[in-house]
């Protein structure tokens, strides 16, 4: 096992509530669902949860904090993240300080949410000053635009081609189709990826993500106390963080992970071509994409030749998205950002809901979140190991 940044702390009882399509039920019964998830499988006290963390963007009017209340809990360490797809690793590289700190035993990090009907168009329609004022008033609603931006800028300037980006959904099509929490698990060719209606050219229907409710969950801890509770863990090797990166590019082709990249990678004394799959934010392909060339997968400008040249399926040469990714399986809120996650922690402990990757030992996730028209503002990455 490699060692980095972190050597004493674990993740452990990885919990995905079902999703669903539309949910009249509110973010704290989803989260809620996650806590208690988590207590059973990990078969502890609510009292022995003093760290909570929560990602989500559906729990208004009320803060994070109200949580322990509604939820009867008193916490000494308390973390609100709201980075949409970067949420669920800065959740995780946070609740790894406090746990080294001292400042939290057991920390329960929760992300998701609800959607009832009407409710996304509200959220997108506040996101943020520059949607309200510069995006909304054009007639451009929801973040279809800005990624076809982004997908229409890569493409001319690198040379990708609808059919890469297709080949990422349909591999996670088909790893979806084995994963039993997936809400899309219909056949999907090719063909059928490249015949689909235009949402937002050059972004067809599958290449949209689909918000629905649900939610994702997993505890973080030392390696000692996973272990006096008998719980298969997972050891957090090395993770990095960066907002608002390159910002001088005119349009974003370069994620703020390729900032950190050699200094994540030297932390863990390994490097990107030893790792047995790939978990990236993935509510656009183009996206996913960019996660590879940032985590030193491939080069810049070269993740076309790297979709070209790999398999992604669970079996393949390079294992991407093994539950199917939000693009199959959907985005619950802010749980798209611990998806990837919990899927990881399945992986190398042997317990994939799905397909499992043959002998994982190692793997990465990586996080992308807050869309800004031209360019996403946060990104993240951590690096798993088999404990």
């Amino acid at each position: 096992m490699p060692h980095g940044d972190y050597r004493d702390v674990v993740l452990t009882t990885p919990v995905s509530i079902p999703y669903e399509r539309f949910s009249e039920r509110s973010a704290q019964w989803w989260l809620g669902c996650a806590l208690k998830n988590l207590l059973v499988d990990a078969g502890i006290d609510k009292t022995d949860i003093d760290g909570l963390a929560a990602a989500s963007f559906s729990l208004a009017p009320d803060p994070v904090v109200a949580l322990t209340r509604q939820f009867g809990m008193s916490t000494r360490w308390l973390e609100s993240v709201a980075l949409g797809g970067a949420s669920g690793i800065v959740m995780l590289r946070r609740a790894a300080r406090a746990v080294e700190a001292g400042d939290a035993r057991i920390v329960a990090c929760l992300a998701g949410g609800t959607n009832r009907p009407g409710l996304f168009r509200d959220v997108v329609g506040q996101f943020s000053a520059a949607s309200r004022d510069a995006v909304y008033p054009y007639g451009s609603g929801g973040p279809n635009a800005s990624f076809a931006l982004i997908t229409d800028h890569y493409m001319r300037k690198y040379g990708a081609r609808r059919s890469d980006f297709g080949k990422i959904c349909v591999s996670q099509r088909d790893n979806a189709r084995r994963y039993p929490h997936a809400l899309m698990t219909k056949p999907l060719e090719l063909d059928d990826y490249l015949n689909a209606r235009m949402i937002a050219p050059p972004l067809g229907l599958y290449d949209c993500v689909m918000p629905c409710a649900g939610a994702e969950a997993f505890l973080v801890m030392d390696a000692e106390t996973a272990r006096n509770a008998g719980l298969p863990a997972v050891a957090l090797v090395a993770t990095c963080e960066r907002h608002n990166g390159f910002p001088d590019d005119p349009v974003q082709d370069r994620l703020g992970i390729a900032a950190d990249a050699d200094a994540f990678w030297g932390a863990a004394g390994i490097r990107p071509a030893e790792v047995d799959f790939v978990q990236t934010y993935d509510d656009y392909p183009v996206i996913s994409m960019l996660q590879f060339e940032a985590l030193g997968l491939c080069g810049q400008g070269e993740a076309t030749d790297f979709v070209r040249n790999h398999d992604f399926h669970i079996d393949g040469t390079m294992p991407h998205n093994t539950s199917g990714g939000q693009l199959s399986v959907g985005q619950a809120d802010a749980g798209g950002g611990s998806l990837g996650i919990v899927e990881a922690v399945r992986q190398l402990t042997g317990r994939a809901l799905g397909g499992q990757v043959r002998n994982a030992r190692i793997g990465v996730v990586s996080g992308f979140g807050m869309i800004a028209y031209d360019r996403g503002l946060s990104t993240a990455a951590a690096l798993l190991a088999r404990a």
